[in-house]
């Protein structure tokens, strides 16, 4: 079979994951596709199960995904669809950022057969340790060759996030337009040394660089691509400043253990790790 991953990652966490699940796929002898979800995507490959994966904001899938989701072609026959969800808190509500694709995905005629939910380290808010980096990554891949059964044999996989799942999801769609105002007011400090990467790697096009200084406009996702990966920290997120991250993370080292698990969300962090490993 032909599987067509199409991936919104800011900073690369869920490119890995399904990077992995793609691997696995192939080792099932399936042939796998991997695109990127950037400005104005749309789908251009013929496929047998379609999967959608992205990192979730505020219990919502991103709006550049809500976007692409609208803009598939409506179904001629029922192609199966999975989401692939990664988010930095092991919290059950994160759930809920299924809830609007899975509706718009069915209105298109879409087969929604579940999602994959994966916790991987946050890009904003605080910086995990790499010991629980690794331990993030260590329970994908032990998910990952069960998961790509499930998707390669029409399985079914979790979608329900319950009333209070779908409730939260509903306000905190807020975001989507908050976050263009707030992706304005993004700015660079001297320390900026003009390379470009940031507009380079910025999945809606949004950065132009102007006397060799980044201009920000208005159609900001809050994937984090350009402060995360700045070399020289320089880019200030606004007024989400205080929760920035920089910096790739090492998921080459040893594993947190529960004693060094950290107090934020401790015990679902917990749950999680002890569900899977």
């Amino acid at each position: 079979m032909r599987i067509c991953f199409h991936v919104f990652s800011g900073t690369g966490n869920t490119l890995r994951v399904c990077k992995l699940l793609a691997e696995r796929l192939a080792d099932q002898d399936h042939k796998t596709v991997i695109r990127q979800i950037r400005k104005d995507a749309v789908l251009s490959d013929e496929c047998d199960i379609l999967v959608i994966a992205y990192p979730v904001h505020a219990f919502n899938a991103p709006e550049p995904v809500i976007r692409f989701i609208r803009n598939l072609p409506v179904s001629q026959r029922p192609i199966p669809v999975y989401l692939v969800q990664t988010s930095g808190e092991a919290l059950s509500l994160n759930r809920a950022a299924t809830v609007l694709p899975e509706r718009i995905l069915k209105r298109r005629g879409y087969d929604v057969r579940g999602a994959f939910w994966y916790v991987m380290p946050y890009n904003i808010i605080f910086r995990h340790s790499d010991g629980m980096a690794v331990r993030m990554w260590n329970v994908v891949r032990k998910r990952a060759d069960n998961d790509a059964s499930v998707i390669s044999g029409l399985g079914k996989a979790p979608l329900s996030s319950g009333i209070a799942g779908k409730l939260v999801s509903s306000v905190l769609r807020i975001e989507h337009p908050g976050i263009h105002l707030i992706g304005r007011g993004f700015r660079v400090d001297g320390n900026c040394n003009g390379c470009g990467l940031c507009a380079r790697n910025c999945p809606q096009e949004n950065i132009r660089i102007i006397d060799s200084h980044p201009e920000f406009g208005t159609d900001c996702s809050g994937c984090m691509n350009c402060s995360f990966h700045c070399p020289k920290n320089a880019i200030s997120i606004s007024i989400l400043n205080n929760w920035k991250v920089n910096g790739e993370y090492d998921f080459s080292g040893e594993s947190a253990s529960d004693d060094s698990v950290c107090r934020y969300c401790r015990a679902s962090y917990l749950k999680y790790f002890h569900r899977y490993e």
